[in-house]
């Protein structure tokens, strides 16, 4: 039988890692895309090397990891290297997460991924929850948990799909917006409820 999958997705600083984590207390089985993403990048992989003979090998850190910060700030200022490294490891990272996939004991699985809709990932998912909040609280609670300017939080806001257009793909939405974490609690509750109860259902 194949796996019910919920992709969850949300502008940054949403509040999916607090939404990923209550429905990981109830034992549901996440996978990742940006764990996922490091570990198509892991030292010695082919997409590593791939990426040093492109970029250089400033690139890469002393420890032979990917130097993250500097590659962010590369691909948002180059649009060609941005889709260059785009081909290179979105099949990759999906093939990766079809794997973890195919692992997943759960009634249901949760596919945690940002731009689960930019890059088409919800191709995958039966439905699509997304976790809603105004610019203005994502702002403040990047700014709060990164070191990232404002601006480089609003450069990042513009790059994702705007939060209507995300909307009008979801199946379900999780209320963020000045929202108690036990009221987070208690939706995530109510979604599980529904979760599994479709899971048990034939697609």
């Amino acid at each position: 039988m194949s796996t019910f999958i919920v992709g969850l997705t949300g502008g940054i600083g949403s509040g999916k890692t607090t939404v990923s984590d209550f429905f990981a207390e109830l034992n549901i089985d996440i996978i990742d895309a940006d764990i996922a993403a490091r570990i198509v990048v892991e030292p010695g992989s082919k997409a590593l090397v791939a990426i040093k003979a492109h970029f250089g090998a400033d690139f890469i850190d002393h420890n032979g990891q990917l130097n993250r910060a500097k590659l962010r700030s590369r691909i948002f200022s180059e649009p060609e290297d941005k889709a260059w490294l785009n081909s290179l490891l979105h099949p990759l990272i999906r093939q990766e997460i079809l794997a973890q996939i195919a692992q997943a004991n759960s009634s249901y699985c949760l596919l945690v991924a940002p731009l689960l809709l930019e890059n088409n990932l919800h191709k995958l998912v039966n439905r699509v929850l997304v976790v809603n909040v105004d610019e203005a609280n994502q702002i403040a609670r990047t700014a709060a948990r990164d070191p990232s300017s404002v601006a480089e939080i609003k450069r990042i806001i513009a790059s994702q799909m705007p939060s209507e257009q995300r909307l009008s793909f979801a199946d379900d939405v999780i209320n963020n917006q000045d929202t108690s974490l036990e009221d987070i609690r208690q939706q995530v509750i109510d979604l599980d409820k529904k979760y599994q109860f479709l899971a048990l259902t034939p697609l």
